[in-house]
């Protein structure tokens, strides 16, 4: 957000600080030399609006960006933005051929109501029945793959497989589906399997105005008995910024009308909904408490009741590492009983595995689905998970340390460079501010800083910023903005791809001060807030 003057006012200040002939001993004169170019680079890109705009949107990778020579110039910001889009959409087309999508669920279904509920009466006298039997008895495959045909047509192949208790069958749909405009699009599915015959739909989606959408899928299925055609209309309105409503008409098998709301926050996940239809109908409340913790976890319960019974369902899921998230839900219904859904997604791949306990309402079957996965969880959380996390994070900042090493050795180098430089600069601001009673910047440091005793064993990283700082300080006042400080004059990272942070302790009008700032976080003093009481 600098502005012109500004930025002239930072160019002539740096260009003081590091001109050449400033500097009469040998070493210190090469080393102003190598940062002068480098600040009369970096004022050659911000002083012209063209690469300063695609600088500010896009960074160092916008500047190194092919194509950029046949662009006008006096573009405004949001062109170049569009140029920019456009260039690397040419290259994403190159690359169309070789893309997928691929996304995946296996599901397995466990029966293990002879834990809970078994009949001991009919095979006390078969060898080996004082064991519980647990049975595998249906099991679900499915994947899916999209092969982008031109931008604004995709091909998607899916399949799956079942059985059920011996029985089983498959299925192979093709679909093809074009983007005809901003505002929506048109998709043709042709599919056949065992089960069923051969299979037509066609689904459109349409933008009515910004606020609403209508999704229209209707459907053809042939089979021995004839020909039973399907219909299912969604019409979704924007209610506020988190809520929407939806209504749903289903024509064919199994007709219904469904009307929902769904409030999603920052913090939470509301739906609540009404069906009216032949065989089912239901009335259903769900709430999702999301915390904000790094690991995303969230709680969840619904209520759902209709003509089938009543089913409680309550759970969580946590995020277990980068791409995986591990969810546990018990459900309680009458009649279905007890069951246990444990679901593992993993990048695009679901895995999920619902163990049926019980056919009756047993508090035991109950309590053991609940402390069971917990009990289990915390135990290869602790023993499992966590240290396969740490050392996979060890590996990562290893291999990340060794591709920046020599980046980071040529940048510690400018940073001790620049230092030296400042020196002088440095000790007639301190000159300046001690005859005004200002601002001294008595020690700084940068750096990784372990305050928490259970990282007591790691290793502190920080490095000495003290005389940089002071020669930012400018009328009594130091102020950074909301970036990175390792590319400040004088600073670089000692610890790379580490939480990094900014201790300074002030003098300001004979008092002192203290303060902590986090890498990323602006920073302005002097401030009251920052006083260190005297009685302390």
């Amino acid at each position: 957000q600098a502005s012109q003057e500004e930025l002239k006012a930072a160019y002539r200040r740096l260009c003081m600080l590091y001109h050449p002939d400033k500097h009469r001993d040998p070493e210190l004169k090469t080393q102003a030399e190598r940062l002068f170019n480098l600040v009369h680079q970096a004022y050659e890109v911000l002083s012209d609006p063209q690469t300063r705009a695609i600088y500010d949107i896009y960074g160092r990778r916008g500047l190194e960006m092919e194509g950029w020579e046949v662009v006008e110039r006096k573009r405004t910001a949001a062109e170049i933005r569009e140029e920019f889009e456009r260039l690397q959409r040419e290259r994403e087309e190159r690359r169309l051929q070789q893309r997928t999508n691929p996304k995946g669920t296996i599901s397995v279904g466990i029966d293990a109501t002879d834990l809970f509920d078994r009949y001991d009466e009919e095979y006390e006298d078969v060898p080996g029945s004082s064991f519980p039997q647990i049975e595998i008895n249906k099991m679900h495959i499915s994947q899916s793959i999209e092969a982008p045909l031109t931008a604004t047509d995709t091909a998607i192949l899916s399949g799956n497989l079942s059985t059920q208790n011996g029985n089983g069958g498959g299925s192979i749909n093709l679909a093809l589906r074009r983007v005809t405009s901003a505002k929506g699009w048109g998709e043709l599915e042709f599919g056949a399997g065992d089960l069923h015959g051969p299979l037509f739909g066609l689904k459109i989606f349409r933008n009515l105005t910004p606020r609403c959408f209508i999704t229209t899928n209707c459907a053809l299925q042939f089979s021995s008995r004839g020909v039973r055609p399907g219909l299912t209309t969604v019409l979704a309105r924007n209610l506020d910024k988190n809520t929407m409503g939806y209504l749903q008409w289903r024509w064919g098998i199994q007709s219904a009308m469904n009307t929902s709301i769904v409030r999603d926050t920052k913090t939470s996940h509301f739906t609540v909904a009404l069906q009216l239809g032949i065989p089912h109908s239901f009335m259903m409340v769900s709430y999702q408490h999301k915390f904000q913790d790094e690991d995303q976890t969230r709680v969840k319960g619904s209520l759902k009741a209709g003509f089938f019974g009543t089913i409680v369902e309550y759970g969580a899921e946590r995020k277990i590492s980068r791409h995986s998230v591990l969810g546990a839900t018990v459900s309680v219904g009458v009649p279905q009983g007890v069951s246990l859904k444990i679901k593992l997604n993993r990048a695009s791949q679901t895995y999920f595995f619902p163990v049926h306990l019980t056919d009756q309402l047993l508090p035991s079957a109950v309590f053991y689905a609940t402390v069971g996965p917990l009990v289990v969880y915390f135990a290869m959380h602790r023993l499992v998970i966590k240290p396969y996390l740490r050392a996979q994070k060890e590996r990562e900042l290893e291999k990340q340390r060794e591709s920046t090493a020599s980046d980071i050795l040529q940048k510690k180098q400018e940073a001790e460079a620049a230092v030296r430089l400042m020196q002088e600069s440095v000790r007639r601001i301190i000159e300046a501010e001690e005859a005004r009673m200002g601002l001294i910047i008595v020690n700084a440091w940068y750096g990784k800083f372990v305050n928490d005793n259970s990282r007591k064993n790691e290793k502190v990283k920080v490095i000495d910023v003290t005389v940089p700082l002071q020669c930012l300080v400018k009328d009594s006042k130091l102020i950074l903005t909301e970036a990175s400080k390792a590319g400040l004059p004088g600073f670089y990272d000692p610890c790379v791809g580490e939480e990094k942070s900014l201790k300074v302790l002030y003098q300001f009008r004979g008092v002192l001060h203290q303060v902590m700032s986090a890498d990323n976080e602006a920073l302005r003093i002097p401030k009251q807030s920052h006083r260190i009481d005297a009685d302390g």
